[in-house]
């Protein structure tokens, strides 16, 4: 059987699944380019780099300025920008650009790419999509060379200013600067900047349409309720949280001056692990329960149909709002004046279950062969499944086994969440129904 006739018997979500291998594996070879590196990297190296790229999230084994040229962080920038929107967004929209019509089959490819329910009205969002982030990371781009510019001239600080305007939206985390924005935490232009980008393309493509076209909160779907309201609870929990736990650690937020100083970096770092991957704090020098709290954002993520990772906001909200139902006898689950079925719950507990099952996969078989640091192992394994980037220091050190597993958890985290989307959303007739049965739980 030819390569052609195998891609074609392929269903959606593993079409999927091998365009984003070929395009990693395009990636890779790009930052093999002598002209992409500084010196020498390895192709271990640049497929972890390129997948980290893709997948948007931000971990990473060489240091980005000092091991790439403009043109590797320019390969970069491709990189983030078509594996954050989707790649199937920029296929459609040069296709369509060209005039050439867009078949069922690419339609439903494009589905699964942007984790929709339907193949109608796909080429609205695509456009949509491509002049939202567009034109807001180029807002963010214009303000944020106001500091760099000063600071590093015309051209190095427009590109510091783009570079990082892309990745922030696309929730990649990947910087410039070696040591992430760190040298920028008590900056509010900076900081508030990156956290409105990655905030904003966190809530999902859908909710942004929604809220552009409609405009009246009584209008907006369920979807975007839960977002728009789950968000800012979850922001100012995180908020506290990390200031409250980090407010005295001279490593971390005890070493900036000023309480609004402090403030904002915590503002920052309880923002980012939602799946940004940008620190203005060292990362390494957080205490225990502090990674702890960081590690179950890094699994919540943010919304569908966005560039985060993670579970989703969305099934935390109906796992806890199912929680609750069970305590308090109910058998349906209400918010907003809406009703949500069965159907969701099983939907929540298969996200759940696999999951777990990736992420306690990933932390085994990285545990094996690093004994003593499981807290910093299972946040890396957390990082990477939620596409997040932020570390602790243990990826770096990582090589053979290790390094390949953090980049297959990479991998899942950005398609698997889009493949069982496909399969959960085909429904199937069942043939034969039988008798009730009963099982003990708990």
């Amino acid at each position: 059987m030819k390569f052609g006739d195998w891609l074609k018997r392929l269903p959606p979500p593993g079409m999927l699944a091998v365009i984003y291998l070929a395009f990693i594996a395009l990636g890779s070879v790009a930052l093999k380019l002598p002209i992409a590196q500084v010196g020498h990297i390895t192709w271990s190296d640049a497929i972890f780099t390129s997948t980290s790229a893709v997948t948007v999230t931000g971990l990473i084994v060489v240091d980005t300025p000092e091991a790439f040229t403009v043109f590797g962080e320019a390969v970069l920038i491709v990189l983030m920008q078509m594996g954050g929107l989707g790649l199937m967004t920029f296929a459609a929209l040069l296709l369509s650009s060209l005039g050439i019509p867009i078949g069922i089959p690419q339609r439903i490819v494009l589905q699964t790419d942007l984790n929709q329910t339907s193949i109608t009205n796909l080429i609205s969002l695509v456009r949509i999509i491509l002049r939202l982030a567009l034109a807001l990371e180029a807002i963010a781009a214009v303000l944020l060379s106001f500091v760099f510019v000063p600071e590093f001239g015309w051209a190095q600080g427009l590109w510091h200013a783009v570079f990082h305007a892309v990745s922030a939206f696309n929730n990649a985390g990947f910087s410039t600067f070696s040591n992430s924005l760190m040298d920028y935490a008590a900056n509010p232009l900076v900081t508030f900047t990156v956290c409105a980008l990655f905030i904003t393309s966190g809530l999902g493509f859908i909710v942004l349409a929604e809220v552009r076209s409609v405009r009246r909160w009584r209008k907006l779907s369920l979807h975007s309720k839960l977002m728009l309201a789950g968000t800012p609870v979850l922001i100012v929990l995180a908020f506290l949280g990390f200031a409250a736990l980090e407010w005295s650690n001279p490593e971390t937020l005890g070493a900036i001056d000023g309480t609004f100083g402090k403030l904002q970096a915590a503002f920052f770092q309880g923002t980012t692990p939602r799946t940004a991957g940008f620190n203005t704090v060292d990362t390494t020098a957080i205490r225990d329960s502090t990674a702890l709290m960081i590690i179950g954002l890094m699994f919540i993520g943010g919304g569908s149909t966005s560039t985060a990772g993670g579970i989703k906001l969305t099934t935390f909200v109906v796992l806890v709002m199912a929680t609750l139902a069970f305590f308090k006898r109910k058998r349906e689950l209400n918010a907003f004046g809406r009703a949500l079925g069965p159907d969701e719950i099983q939907k929540v507990m298969a996200l759940m279950t696999i999951s777990t099952l990736i992420i306690f996969s990933g932390v085994f078989i990285l545990v094996i062969g690093n004994d003593g640091t499981f807290l910093t192992l299972l946040f890396e394994v957390m990082s990477a499944f939620g596409t997040v980037g932020l570390s602790m220091g243990a990826t770096e050190t990582l090589e053979g086994w290790g390094r390949g597993t953090i980049i297959v958890i990479m991998f899942l985290g950005r398609v698997g969440p889009l493949v069982l989307g496909f399969f959960l959303a085909t429904q199937r007739i069942a043939l034969v129904r039988y008798p009730k049965g009963h099982v003990y739980l708990g």
